[in-house]
Protein backbone atom coordinates (compact mmCIF):
# COMPACT_ATOMS: atom_id res chain seq x y z
CA UNK A 1 0.00 0.00 0.00
CA UNK A 2 1.57 3.33 -0.69
CA UNK A 3 2.07 6.29 1.46
CA UNK A 4 -1.03 8.26 -0.16
CA UNK A 5 -3.30 5.39 -0.32
CA UNK A 6 -3.30 4.77 3.29
CA UNK A 7 -3.80 8.31 4.60
CA UNK A 8 -6.74 8.54 2.08
CA UNK A 9 -8.31 5.33 3.53
CA UNK A 10 -7.79 6.46 6.47
CA UNK A 11 -9.95 9.78 6.08
CA UNK A 12 -12.63 7.70 4.48
CA UNK A 13 -13.02 5.95 7.20
CA UNK A 14 -13.55 8.74 9.39
CA UNK A 15 -15.73 10.20 7.32
CA UNK A 16 -17.54 7.31 7.13
CA UNK A 17 -17.61 6.85 11.38
CA UNK A 18 -19.57 10.33 11.19
CA UNK A 19 -21.78 8.54 8.27
CA UNK A 20 -22.41 5.74 10.28
CA UNK A 21 -23.19 7.25 13.77
CA UNK A 22 -25.38 9.97 12.20
CA UNK A 23 -27.50 7.51 10.17
CA UNK A 24 -28.19 5.79 12.85
CA UNK A 25 -29.65 8.83 14.74
CA UNK A 26 -31.53 10.29 12.03
CA UNK A 27 -33.19 6.22 11.39
CA UNK A 28 -34.39 6.41 15.20
CA UNK A 29 -35.79 10.12 14.66
CA UNK A 30 -37.53 9.17 11.82
CA UNK A 31 -39.04 6.33 12.90
CA UNK A 32 -40.64 8.78 16.16
CA UNK A 33 -37.87 7.84 18.70
CA UNK A 34 -35.54 10.06 20.35
CA UNK A 35 -31.97 8.10 21.12
CA UNK A 36 -31.39 10.25 24.78
CA UNK A 37 -34.85 9.40 25.57
CA UNK A 38 -35.18 5.66 26.24
CA UNK A 39 -38.12 3.64 28.23
CA UNK A 40 -36.54 3.10 31.51
CA UNK A 41 -38.57 1.81 33.92
CA UNK A 42 -40.58 -0.51 31.57
CA UNK A 43 -40.46 -3.98 30.30
CA UNK A 44 -38.42 -2.57 27.20
CA UNK A 45 -35.67 -1.68 29.45
CA UNK A 46 -33.88 -4.49 31.74
CA UNK A 47 -31.23 -1.89 32.94
CA UNK A 48 -31.73 0.67 35.93
CA UNK A 49 -31.78 4.58 34.35
CA UNK A 50 -28.11 4.81 34.92
CA UNK A 51 -25.33 6.96 32.68
CA UNK A 52 -23.09 4.77 31.01
CA UNK A 53 -19.77 3.62 32.84
CA UNK A 54 -16.45 2.12 32.09
CA UNK A 55 -16.59 -0.65 34.92
CA UNK A 56 -12.29 -0.77 35.09
CA UNK A 57 -11.74 2.72 35.49
CA UNK A 58 -15.20 3.85 37.14
CA UNK A 59 -15.35 6.70 34.69
CA UNK A 60 -19.12 7.49 33.06
CA UNK A 61 -19.11 7.72 28.93
CA UNK A 62 -19.64 11.23 27.90
CA UNK A 63 -21.33 12.51 24.77
CA UNK A 64 -22.60 10.53 21.72
CA UNK A 65 -20.96 8.01 23.64
CA UNK A 66 -23.87 8.14 26.01
CA UNK A 67 -26.72 7.31 22.94
CA UNK A 68 -25.03 4.74 21.39
CA UNK A 69 -24.40 2.91 24.71
CA UNK A 70 -28.16 3.55 25.66
CA UNK A 71 -29.49 1.99 22.43
CA UNK A 72 -27.31 -0.95 22.70
CA UNK A 73 -28.44 -1.45 26.24
CA UNK A 74 -32.32 -1.51 24.90
CA UNK A 75 -31.60 -3.19 21.83
CA UNK A 76 -29.86 -6.07 23.80
CA UNK A 77 -31.97 -6.03 26.37
CA UNK A 78 -28.48 -5.64 29.01
CA UNK A 79 -29.02 -5.55 32.66
CA UNK A 80 -26.60 -3.22 33.23
CA UNK A 81 -24.97 0.28 32.21
CA UNK A 82 -21.19 -1.13 32.61
CA UNK A 83 -18.61 -1.73 29.93
CA UNK A 84 -15.30 -2.87 29.03
CA UNK A 85 -13.08 -3.53 26.66
CA UNK A 86 -11.60 -6.69 25.61
CA UNK A 87 -8.56 -6.57 27.60
CA UNK A 88 -9.89 -4.61 30.59
CA UNK A 89 -12.00 -7.60 31.00
CA UNK A 90 -8.68 -9.67 30.86
CA UNK A 91 -6.50 -7.31 33.59
CA UNK A 92 -9.83 -7.99 35.58
CA UNK A 93 -9.18 -11.41 36.07
CA UNK A 94 -12.37 -11.85 33.68
CA UNK A 95 -12.79 -12.83 29.89
CA UNK A 96 -15.63 -11.66 27.63
CA UNK A 97 -18.06 -14.95 26.48
CA UNK A 98 -16.91 -16.32 23.14
CA UNK A 99 -19.26 -15.52 20.51
CA UNK A 100 -19.93 -12.15 21.62
CA UNK A 101 -20.26 -9.26 19.46
CA UNK A 102 -18.88 -5.83 20.91
CA UNK A 103 -20.18 -2.37 20.94
CA UNK A 104 -18.85 0.08 18.54
CA UNK A 105 -17.99 3.85 20.67
CA UNK A 106 -15.45 6.74 19.81
CA UNK A 107 -12.73 8.43 20.78
CA UNK A 108 -12.20 12.03 19.55
CA UNK A 109 -8.53 12.82 19.01
CA UNK A 110 -6.88 16.04 16.60
CA UNK A 111 -4.44 15.55 13.77
CA UNK A 112 -2.34 17.87 11.39
CA UNK A 113 -2.53 17.34 8.26
CA UNK A 114 0.90 17.16 6.03
CA UNK A 115 -0.20 20.18 3.74
CA UNK A 116 -1.36 21.68 6.83
CA UNK A 117 1.96 21.25 8.42
CA UNK A 118 3.88 22.51 5.48
CA UNK A 119 1.50 25.57 5.32
CA UNK A 120 2.52 26.28 9.48
CA UNK A 121 6.15 25.86 8.37
CA UNK A 122 6.45 28.53 5.28
CA UNK A 123 4.05 31.04 7.36
CA UNK A 124 5.43 30.52 10.66
CA UNK A 125 2.35 30.03 11.97
CA UNK A 126 0.94 27.10 14.37
CA UNK A 127 -0.35 23.88 12.52
CA UNK A 128 -4.29 24.00 12.99
CA UNK A 129 -5.11 20.58 13.98
CA UNK A 130 -8.51 18.54 12.55
CA UNK A 131 -10.76 16.65 14.94
CA UNK A 132 -11.78 13.05 14.18
CA UNK A 133 -13.03 9.97 16.20
CA UNK A 134 -11.17 7.08 16.42
CA UNK A 135 -13.26 3.30 16.91
CA UNK A 136 -13.07 0.90 19.45
CA UNK A 137 -14.71 -1.75 21.18
CA UNK A 138 -16.51 -2.33 24.45
CA UNK A 139 -18.73 -5.09 26.21
CA UNK A 140 -21.66 -5.19 28.29
CA UNK A 141 -20.12 -6.51 31.92
CA UNK A 142 -23.09 -9.21 30.95
CA UNK A 143 -21.91 -10.42 27.87
CA UNK A 144 -18.24 -11.15 30.41
CA UNK A 145 -17.96 -14.00 32.72
CA UNK A 146 -15.41 -14.40 35.96
CA UNK A 147 -15.29 -10.66 36.55
CA UNK A 148 -14.90 -9.26 40.15
CA UNK A 149 -18.59 -9.58 41.61
CA UNK A 150 -18.38 -5.54 42.23
CA UNK A 151 -17.46 -4.79 38.92
CA UNK A 152 -20.49 -4.83 37.06
CA UNK A 153 -22.43 -2.60 39.85
CA UNK A 154 -23.52 0.76 39.15
CA UNK A 155 -24.21 2.64 42.54
CA UNK A 156 -28.03 4.20 42.30
CA UNK A 157 -28.45 7.65 42.53
CA UNK A 158 -27.85 9.04 45.99
CA UNK A 159 -31.05 8.50 48.42
CA UNK A 160 -33.57 11.24 49.49
CA UNK A 161 -35.62 13.31 47.54
CA UNK A 162 -34.96 14.38 43.91
CA UNK A 163 -36.66 17.80 43.86
CA UNK A 164 -34.45 18.92 46.39
CA UNK A 165 -31.36 18.09 45.09
CA UNK A 166 -32.43 19.91 41.68
CA UNK A 167 -33.05 22.87 43.51
CA UNK A 168 -29.98 23.21 45.32
CA UNK A 169 -28.28 23.31 42.26
CA UNK A 170 -30.66 25.27 40.93
CA UNK A 171 -29.43 27.99 43.27
CA UNK A 172 -25.82 27.20 43.42
CA UNK A 173 -25.57 27.50 39.45
CA UNK A 174 -26.02 31.26 40.50
CA UNK A 175 -28.00 31.86 37.03
CA UNK A 176 -30.79 34.36 37.82
CA UNK A 177 -34.21 31.79 37.73
CA UNK A 178 -37.18 33.67 37.74
CA UNK A 179 -40.59 31.70 37.85
CA UNK A 180 -43.38 33.34 37.15
CA UNK A 181 -45.55 33.12 33.72
CA UNK A 182 -47.04 30.80 31.60
CA UNK A 183 -43.81 30.02 29.21
CA UNK A 184 -40.45 28.26 30.10
CA UNK A 185 -37.60 29.80 28.40
CA UNK A 186 -33.63 31.53 28.32
CA UNK A 187 -32.71 35.08 27.56
CA UNK A 188 -29.28 35.07 26.32
CA UNK A 189 -29.02 38.79 25.93
CA UNK A 190 -30.24 39.64 29.50
CA UNK A 191 -29.01 36.07 31.43
CA UNK A 192 -31.81 34.77 32.95
CA UNK A 193 -34.18 31.58 32.81
CA UNK A 194 -38.00 31.71 33.76
CA UNK A 195 -40.34 28.55 33.80
CA UNK A 196 -43.87 28.44 34.83
CA UNK A 197 -44.51 28.17 38.95
CA UNK A 198 -44.73 24.05 39.92
CA UNK A 199 -48.34 23.76 39.93
CA UNK A 200 -48.52 24.54 36.43
CA UNK A 201 -47.18 20.95 35.29
CA UNK A 202 -49.38 18.13 35.47
CA UNK A 203 -46.55 16.01 37.51
CA UNK A 204 -44.54 18.13 39.37
CA UNK A 205 -41.45 16.23 38.54
CA UNK A 206 -41.68 18.13 34.73
CA UNK A 207 -41.04 21.50 36.70
CA UNK A 208 -37.71 20.23 37.17
CA UNK A 209 -36.73 18.56 33.85
CA UNK A 210 -37.83 21.70 32.48
CA UNK A 211 -35.33 23.81 35.13
CA UNK A 212 -32.67 21.53 34.01
CA UNK A 213 -33.37 22.28 29.76
CA UNK A 214 -33.50 25.66 30.43
CA UNK A 215 -30.34 25.92 32.77
CA UNK A 216 -28.67 23.61 29.77
CA UNK A 217 -28.93 26.76 27.74
CA UNK A 218 -27.85 29.22 30.14
CA UNK A 219 -24.86 27.18 30.66
CA UNK A 220 -23.82 28.56 27.16
CA UNK A 221 -23.38 31.91 28.19
CA UNK A 222 -20.29 33.76 27.42
CA UNK A 223 -19.60 33.70 31.04
CA UNK A 224 -20.12 29.74 31.19
CA UNK A 225 -19.58 27.59 28.32
CA UNK A 226 -19.59 30.20 25.52
CA UNK A 227 -21.97 28.69 22.64
CA UNK A 228 -23.19 30.36 19.69
CA UNK A 229 -26.66 31.83 20.60
CA UNK A 230 -27.02 33.88 17.25
CA UNK A 231 -29.52 31.88 15.42
CA UNK A 232 -32.95 32.98 15.67
CA UNK A 233 -36.04 30.83 16.10
CA UNK A 234 -36.31 28.38 13.15
CA UNK A 235 -32.62 28.60 12.13
CA UNK A 236 -30.59 25.60 11.93
CA UNK A 237 -28.34 27.07 14.65
CA UNK A 238 -31.66 27.43 16.90
CA UNK A 239 -32.43 24.24 16.41
CA UNK A 240 -28.74 23.29 17.24
CA UNK A 241 -29.03 25.01 20.54
CA UNK A 242 -32.01 22.94 21.28
CA UNK A 243 -30.50 19.77 20.64
CA UNK A 244 -27.43 20.64 23.21
CA UNK A 245 -30.22 21.58 25.66
CA UNK A 246 -32.62 18.55 25.15
CA UNK A 247 -29.68 16.31 25.77
CA UNK A 248 -28.29 17.77 28.35
CA UNK A 249 -31.18 17.68 30.01
CA UNK A 250 -31.42 13.86 29.28
CA UNK A 251 -27.90 13.52 30.88
CA UNK A 252 -28.37 15.19 33.76
CA UNK A 253 -31.76 13.82 34.71
CA UNK A 254 -30.27 10.13 34.40
CA UNK A 255 -27.17 11.59 37.01
CA UNK A 256 -29.77 12.22 39.44
CA UNK A 257 -32.15 9.72 39.02
CA UNK A 258 -35.13 11.33 36.64
CA UNK A 259 -36.26 9.37 34.24
CA UNK A 260 -35.45 11.96 31.07
CA UNK A 261 -39.02 12.38 28.98
CA UNK A 262 -39.24 14.67 25.61
CA UNK A 263 -39.15 17.97 26.21
CA UNK A 264 -39.71 19.18 22.37
CA UNK A 265 -40.65 17.22 20.32
CA UNK A 266 -42.15 19.43 17.88
CA UNK A 267 -38.26 20.21 16.89
CA UNK A 268 -37.51 16.47 15.61
CA UNK A 269 -38.18 17.48 12.19
CA UNK A 270 -35.49 20.40 12.16
CA UNK A 271 -33.33 18.20 14.09
CA UNK A 272 -32.90 15.90 10.88
CA UNK A 273 -32.72 18.60 8.55
CA UNK A 274 -29.57 19.67 10.63
CA UNK A 275 -28.25 15.97 10.63
CA UNK A 276 -28.57 15.53 7.32
CA UNK A 277 -26.84 18.86 6.26
CA UNK A 278 -23.89 18.09 8.85
CA UNK A 279 -23.02 14.60 9.30
CA UNK A 280 -20.82 15.62 12.46
CA UNK A 281 -23.47 17.69 13.94
CA UNK A 282 -24.76 15.08 16.13
CA UNK A 283 -21.20 14.70 17.45
CA UNK A 284 -20.89 17.77 18.02
CA UNK A 285 -24.19 18.41 19.50
CA UNK A 286 -23.59 15.67 22.33
CA UNK A 287 -19.98 16.62 23.27
CA UNK A 288 -21.51 19.97 23.71
CA UNK A 289 -24.64 18.68 26.03
CA UNK A 290 -22.00 16.51 27.90
CA UNK A 291 -19.91 19.84 28.79
CA UNK A 292 -23.43 21.71 29.69
CA UNK A 293 -24.06 18.29 32.08
CA UNK A 294 -20.98 18.40 33.69
CA UNK A 295 -21.08 21.89 34.30
CA UNK A 296 -24.60 22.02 36.23
CA UNK A 297 -23.71 18.30 38.08
CA UNK A 298 -20.78 19.95 39.72
CA UNK A 299 -23.22 22.36 41.70
CA UNK A 300 -24.73 19.65 43.58
CA UNK A 301 -23.92 19.80 46.67
CA UNK A 302 -20.28 18.23 47.64
CA UNK A 303 -22.01 14.67 49.69
CA UNK A 304 -24.41 14.82 47.00
CA UNK A 305 -22.76 13.99 43.04
CA UNK A 306 -24.49 12.41 41.20
CA UNK A 307 -21.57 10.84 39.35
CA UNK A 308 -17.63 10.55 38.80
CA UNK A 309 -15.93 12.37 36.74
CA UNK A 310 -16.31 12.06 33.18
CA UNK A 311 -13.94 10.71 30.94
CA UNK A 312 -13.32 13.89 28.47
CA UNK A 313 -11.54 11.50 26.00
CA UNK A 314 -15.21 10.09 24.74
CA UNK A 315 -16.59 12.27 22.13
Amino acid sequence: MSRKTAPARAGQDRTSLYDEITGKIIAELEAGRVPWVQPWGTAAAKAPLAMPRNAATDRHYSGINVLILWGAVIEHGFPGQSWLTFRQALALGGNVRKGERGTTVVYADRFVPDDEKRRARETGEEAQAIPFLKRFTVFNAAQCENLPEDVAFVAPPPPGLIEPRVEALIRATGIDFRIGGNRAFYVPALDYVQVPPPQAYFEPINWHRTALHELGHASGHPSRLNRDFSGSFGTKKYAFEELVAEMNAAFCCASIGIVPTVRHADYIGSWLEVLREDNRAIVRAASQASKAADWLLAFLPADDQAAPSTDRRAA
